[in-house]
């Protein structure tokens, strides 16, 4: 996150349970021998996609939905933030999960307020997506996530199951998080009163509200998240409804992580890490509170199990469902060798349509892309033990966020990912106008 980027996500804590398991752990002999070629046996273990088209048929996905087992949140990454082809193969697999597995929420890094908006829409119909896309999306206004959301009202329309649009993130707390607590009669609603007052959106535009809310002395942003989690403990100590206090949290949530001081290079790390805390807690609130299976859409910098930057993220959102879920979260990661995207100017900060690849020899795109398939994925925790080995290793690998150019980061991809997907090439995703206009810092953001 930067101080001009709307984009960032929420937390709660979950008890620790066992660990999943991720690619089979190396024996001494294998680690030690010299690492073979992969191909053979990625060619033997791949699983074609015929196609990642949002409405194409869900047969090539057999395999994938097998190989999520028993998961409550299953993390599906990106490679770049804004490219057609992750974008539908999300939307794609999403409406195969409804369809075949029972799961209902599909979950976004927007902010919660964002989610219970466009949420509105899509469980009542009320609101114009298109305009809440606009306001509140940045990067993910997007013909791809408008598609979505019009099939999820569609299937809410004719299916006594509904489906659910939800945000994870704790960057803004729009009118749609207080409105609960202040209809609520419950004594502490006054002390909400007060702090919406406080934190009552002047705009509907979640970038311009962000950038004014930071621009607030460090002394009013801390004396605000401190007032916030007075309120929510509060309530906590006397309230058992559930969703309540979620609001309440995502209030406290929003408030603390804006109350870091952005400005001093020491700080940003623990505010990137309190972020996706926060995002993995309220992916998890849905499945741990309410039973729903949820498929979570985010930066393969999030839901992977490693930092490729731990700098910058020191402990990242896919580490935390792991903590909190164990072997009820599994991910997957996705890689391309070539393609084109949307981002801003590393420098400039302007909108552009980029490019990136082929791929150079030795990074593990060039090797995932001598498989037979244009399209695949595969399980990483099933290959024979020399692909595992070479998938042990670090490797030059795009992990694109929302400012380009960006450097390679260095990725061993067996310990990242429970299952991966590979493409040959991607194409932008197709922005919804009008773009957002403030300019980023130089910095990868995602």
């Amino acid at each position: 996150m930067r101080k001009s980027l709307a984009t960032l996500i929420i937390l709660a804590t979950a008890a620790l349970v066992t660990a999943p398991l991720l690619s089979a752990p190396l024996p001494a002999a294998a680690r030690d021998s010299p690492i073979a070629d992969p191909v053979p046996a990625l060619n033997r273990h791949a699983h074609k996609l015929t196609s990642v088209e949002a409405n194409s048929p869900s047969h090539d996905l057999r395999a994938f939905t097998q190989m999520i087992g028993n998961a409550g949140v299953v993390g599906v990454g990106e490679a770049t933030h804004s490219s057609h082809e992750f974008f539908a193969f999300k939307h794609k697999l999403f409406r195969t999960l409804v369809e075949e597995r029972g799961f209902t929420v599909f979950s976004l890094e927007i902010a919660w307020s964002s989610g219970l908006r466009l949420n509105e829409y899509v469980l009542n119909g009320k609101g114009d997506p298109s305009r809440i896309l606009r306001e509140e999306f940045v990067l993910w206004n997007t013909e791809e996530h408008l598609a979505l959301v019009k099939w999820m009202r569609a299937h809410n329309a004719t299916h006594a199951r509904k489906v659910i649009f939800s945000g994870n993130d704790a960057t803004y707390a729009g009118a749609e998080v207080f409105r609960p607590l202040l209809r609520t009669s419950h004594p502490v609603s006054s002390q909400y009163s007060q702090l919406y007052a406080d934190l009552r959106p002047a705009t509907t535009n979640v970038e311009t509200w962000m950038n004014a809310y930071l621009a607030r002395p460090d002394s009013q942003r801390e004396a605000t998240a401190t007032k916030a989690a007075r309120a929510y403990s509060a309530l906590a100590r006397s309230s058992k409804d559930r969703w309540l206090l979620q609001q309440a949290r995502v209030i406290m949530q929003t408030t603390r992580l804006l109350a870091f001081r952005f400005s001093d290079p020491a700080e940003e790390p623990r505010a990137m890490r309190y972020r996706d805390q926060a995002m993995a807690a309220n992916t998890a609130w849905w499945y741990q509170q309410t039973g729903r299976k949820v498929l979570l859409s985010a930066h393969n910098g999030h839901v992977g199990y490693v930092p490729d930057n731990s700098a910058a993220y020191p402990k990242i959102q896919g580490q935390f469902l792991r903590d909190a879920l164990g072997r009820r979260y599994v991910n997957a990661g996705f890689t391309f060798d070539h393609g084109t995207f949307n981002a801003r100017h590393r420098d400039t900060g302007q909108w552009g349509v980029f490019s990136a690849g082929p791929s150079e020899p030795g990074s593990n795109e060039h090797t995932l892309d001598r498989v037979r398939y244009d399209a695949y994925y595969l399980d990483l925790r099933t290959l024979p033990a020399p692909a595992t080995r070479w998938f042990h290793q670090q490797r030059p690998t795009k992990n694109i966020g929302l400012t380009w150019p960006e450097p390679l980061y260095q990725v061993a991809l067996a310990p990242n990912y429970n299952l991966l997907i590979h493409l040959h090439n991607t194409n932008p995703a197709t922005l919804r106008p009008p773009l957002p206009a403030t300019a980023l810092s130089g910095r990868a953001v995602r």
